[in-house]
């Protein structure tokens, strides 16, 4: 099947252009104006913009978390990512005492569902001499990357000469180490003393977890990644503490790059206050409006290199079944914490709001350009994790995954839009204006304005190889 559109206007990290696209097989083969074809079926985006798929760097499908599981697995939440402009999706395999290679095989037998492309970071959470000997073989797998901890101690934490050690092993194999940075020396005890003070509410997730932990974990990383002559990506920064580090530590030619979510631009450690307060829970926490508004300025002014979103949702009441595609269905979830915040399973939806909350309350506020929209959620993220041009970009030869927006589309956002498995969404009845209207996967329409035309197990897994230093 061919593919014409005629009459967009193409956002491009760089560029904002009018121009058609022609998509022969799965990859882009023509950018141009007055573009012909004498069999593709023509699609007029007349009045409509254009962005290649979006790659989410960051998410979690069908995730084991205290008795149960993240309840979008690689199809449903796949699917949501669609609905939401998202074609390229990233997860993280658990590391399993049998080794990487069943580690990995585990996770490739889960995602046969997939519903979009997708590729895999490995979690780095014991690392003894044969380990130490095996992480090449990722490579060879096309995992390029490597998760560390430096809270959860006890079960996902290394120490820091371990994470040292992990950073040059990755710097000598073309491959990145990834952080998730808070201190766990620091939340131990104080949820100890939460715990035996009575402190139970939601609220205390994030007492617990202070943001000074972040920042100085931040600087740690980028000081090791220097010293290690390694580069290094910080996951889910939620303080703005975090990109005054990562400013710092840049500005003085470390290879340290960010990432932040959605959640931690909009929400507050206030939203865990209310009675509905778990639907916030998530690790690390939302901090405060000054928090929101110095990610925003790091974003803006190029601190900070992607927006995630760190998709791991759980129901808010497992007990109470939702309708998913025509059947009743209830996983357990927060509700197994109503008695004890550390019960409550870490994780929140928003794989499918990414894009039209931030085209919305990003572009359309002013906050960043539309250009530094696709570079930071499409373009940006193919390059570091190593799959541009094929990801992330509106140029001939790349997959011709595309995304046509209806610009003026309004809609009270929700549940209704978002399509992810579980019952409540962060943005409910927020005011949306800009909407995926058709969604390409490798030339193959997916999206059409409400209606799912995708299917589980069309989605192929991306050999990565060294990505760019952003």
């Amino acid at each position: 099947m061919n593919t014409l559109i005629k009459n967009g206007t193409l956002i491009t990290a760089s560029e904002t252009f009018e121009a058609d696209i022609l998509i022969e097989g799965e990859t882009i083969s023509q950018i141009g104006k007055n573009l012909r074809h004498p069999s593709a079926q023509v699609v007029d985006a007349s009045g409509k913009f254009i962005t290649p798929g979006g790659v989410d760097p960051h998410t979690h499908f069908d995730l084991p978390m205290f008795g149960t599981a993240s309840s979008d697995d690689h199809y449903t939440g796949h699917k949501a990512a669609a609905f939401g402009g998202t074609t390229t999706v990233m997860d993280f395999v658990v590391q399993e005492p049998q080794g990487f290679k069943h580690s990995v095989d585990l996770w490739m037998q889960k995602a046969q569902k997939a519903a979009i492309d997708y590729s895999f970071h490995m979690n780095l959470t014991k690392l003894d001499d044969g380990l130490a000997r095996d992480i090449p073989s990722l490579a060879d797998m096309g995992i390029t990357t490597l998760k560390v901890f430096t809270a959860y101690n006890g079960r996902l934490r290394l120490d820091d000469g371990g994470i040292f050690r992990a950073m040059r092993i990755a710097r000598d194999n073309g491959m990145l180490v990834m952080a998730h940075c808070e201190n766990g020396d620091v939340i131990e005890p104080l949820i100890a003393e939460a715990l035996a003070a009575g402190h139970t509410s939601p609220e205390w997730h994030a007492r617990t977890r202070p943001a000074w932990g972040a920042v100085e974990s931040t600087l740690r990383l980028a000081a090791m990644a220097e010293q290690a002559d390694a580069p290094v990506y910080i996951v889910h920064m939620n303080a703005g503490g975090e990109a005054d580090m990562l400013k710092y530590a840049r500005e003085r030619g470390v290879k340290a790059m960010g990432e932040t979510c959605p959640q931690y631009l909009f929400f507050t450690v206030d939203h865990l206050r209310r009675p509905d307060g778990a639907k916030w829970i998530c690790s690390p926490p939302m901090r405060t409006e000054k928090d929101n508004a110095r990610l925003w300025e790091g974003l803006h002014d190029g601190t900070l290199q992607t927006i995630g979103t760190d998709h791991c949702p759980f129901f808010l009441d497992g007990t109470k079944p939702i309708v998913y595609e025509g059947k009743e269905i209830a996983i357990a979830g927060k509700e197994l914490g109503k008695d004890d915040f550390t019960k409550i399973p870490n994780g929140l939806p928003a794989v499918g709001d990414r894009l039209p909350i931030l085209w919305t309350y990003g572009v359309r506020a002013g906050r960043i350009t539309a250009n530094q929209f696709v570079a930071l959620t499409a373009t940006n993220p193919a390059k570091i994790f190593g799959l541009y041009p094929r990801k992330g970009a509106l140029v001939p030869g790349a997959d011709a995954d595309v995304v046509i927006w209806d610009a003026e589309k309004k809609v009270k956002y929700g549940t209704a839009y978002s399509h992810h498995r579980t019952d409540y969404n962060l943005f409910e009845g927020w005011e949306v204006v800009g909407m995926p209207d058709k969604v390409f996967l490798r030339g193959k329409l997916i999206v059409d304005g409400n209606d799912w035309r995708g299917a589980a197990g069309q989605g192929q897994f991306l050999k990565r190889g060294a990505g760019e230093i952003l």
